[in-house]
């Protein structure tokens, strides 16, 4: 009996241990990277299904992104997927992301990007092209993928 009360409390804390993992500073930078990088290579002119499950790759099973400016809140990965692979059928001339900055939390950090975009969406009869400064945060689950994106849309 007194052998199965101590593997239960071993048990018990190492749950509870495993339960507040806490990302490094480099993890969190190396991540956040990683993620920005498959952020831009989904965008690209020659983009795949390959790229877009590889940004998915990032997310939790249960995550937000939360396009704050909009109001607009996404949880499924099916949904994105949708969005994404008919996003790939806009013609886009070229895509660079480059990270200005990045912040570090308990498994959040902030990072703060400069977005270049010279693209045609399907809906328009002529290219745009755009350079915004924007601040995303991206919060991370014990096992370092993404549970809440937040984007903050810049000027």
């Amino acid at each position: 009996m007194k052998k199965v009360i101590t593997f239960l409390l071993l048990s018990l804390f190492s749950v509870s241990a495993g339960a507040d993992t806490v990302l490094s500073e480099e993890q969190l930078k190396d991540l956040t990277q990683q993620f920005i990088a498959a952020k831009n290579a989904r965008q690209q002119p020659d983009s795949t299904a390959k790229d877009v499950e590889y940004f998915l790759s990032f997310l939790a099973e249960e995550f937000l992104d939360d396009h704050v400016k909009f109001n607009v809140i996404v949880s499924s990965k099916e949904e994105l997927r949708e969005r994404m692979l008919s996003k790939l059928k806009d013609k886009i001339l070229f895509s660079n992301i480059d990270i200005l900055e990045i912040m570090t939390g308990r498994n959040v950090t902030f990072v703060k990007f400069k977005e270049h975009v010279k693209g045609q969406p399907g809906h328009m009869d002529k290219p745009i092209e755009y350079t915004a400064i924007n601040i995303m945060s991206l919060e991370f689950n014990d096992n370092g993928k993404i549970k809440h994106i937040r984007r903050h849309h810049g000027l």
